[in-house]
């Protein structure tokens, strides 16, 4: 992975703003109550629907939407056995691909210093 996976993450999200600002009505029809009653705590809880959408996210190959599941997710209190977990369920319905996306995961979680890449592995 060559560039920081926070620095994208950053720039992502800068782009995401500027792309909401060009697309108004379509921004506040779906990132307003769509997103919302989507997320909101109902049978399932907020971090479960995340940690679902991650799992979804991997299967459709997007990493902007891993980026962004994975992040939410942490920030409900997913811990990385949750996380990878998840992975888990992924990979086991994508196989390699979906394998080849939770590195991306993993880059993530790694700088963020949730979890630690040895590298005397290599």
């Amino acid at each position: 992975m060559s560039e920081s996976i926070l620095h994208y993450e950053e720039k992502m999200w800068q782009l995401f703003d500027i792309s909401k600002e060009q697309m108004v009505d379509l921004s506040e029809a779906y990132y307003g109550s769509v997103k919302n009653s989507v997320y909101n705590e109902g049978a399932l809880n907020t971090k479960t629907k995340r940690l679902m959408s991650l799992a979804i996210a991997i299967q459709a190959g997007c990493k902007d939407c891993i980026i962004s599941q994975t992040s939410h997710a942490v920030e409900l209190g997913a811990t990385s056995a949750e996380i990878f977990e998840v992975c888990s369920v992924a990979v086991s319905m994508g196989g390699t691909l979906a394998w080849s996306k939770v590195l991306v995961v993993a880059d993530y979680l790694n700088e963020r210093g949730i979890i630690k890449i040895d590298n005397s592995k290599r």
